[in-house]
């Protein structure tokens, strides 16, 4: 993924960040850490989609990050605005996985990828549990928005 439409095509769920001073290092870019909060605050959004959180109060079921990466690609400074996308690419067992991307909007480019493997788990009994069909129509339906 390269360009802007096909950072577009592929994340039915963005957010704007800016990003700030302080997520900055030593080494002048922004430090590799603040990736993975980027990608927390897409992933978070796409859970609103799905009004996952919501049911997460009420039924104390809900979403783990199990295991996650990042490519990156090109390194972004400040000032910049980025567009950080979340989608699902494959459903599992127990939960789905998800690819994440960071869209720098100075540098007309897309700065990392990503990927974060979500496990259902239903906190009273702290056991994995399978998505159930509304969740994954509602996935399904999200995806096809994009």
């Amino acid at each position: 993924m390269r360009t802007e439409s096909e950072f577009n095509e592929a994340f039915p769920v963005q957010v704007t960040l800016p990003v700030q001073w302080g997520d900055m290092d030593a080494f002048d870019h922004v430090n590799n850490t603040m990736y993975f909060r980027y990608f927390e605050t897409a992933r978070l959004a796409y859970f609103e989609h799905l009004d996952l959180l919501k049911t997460m109060q009420q039924d104390q079921i809900g979403p783990i990050l199990a295991e996650t990466s990042c490519r990156f690609k090109r390194p972004l400074t400040y000032p910049d605005t980025i567009r950080v996308g979340a989608a699902v690419i494959e459903n599992h067992s127990h939960g789905f996985l998800m690819q994440y991307g960071v869209f720098s909007e100075s540098q007309e480019a897309v700065c990392s990828v990503g990927d974060g493997r979500i496990v259902l788990l239903d906190y009273r009994s702290g056991q994995k549990i399978k998505p159930d069909e509304k969740m994954l129509k509602r996935i399904q339906s999200l995806q096809e928005s994009g």
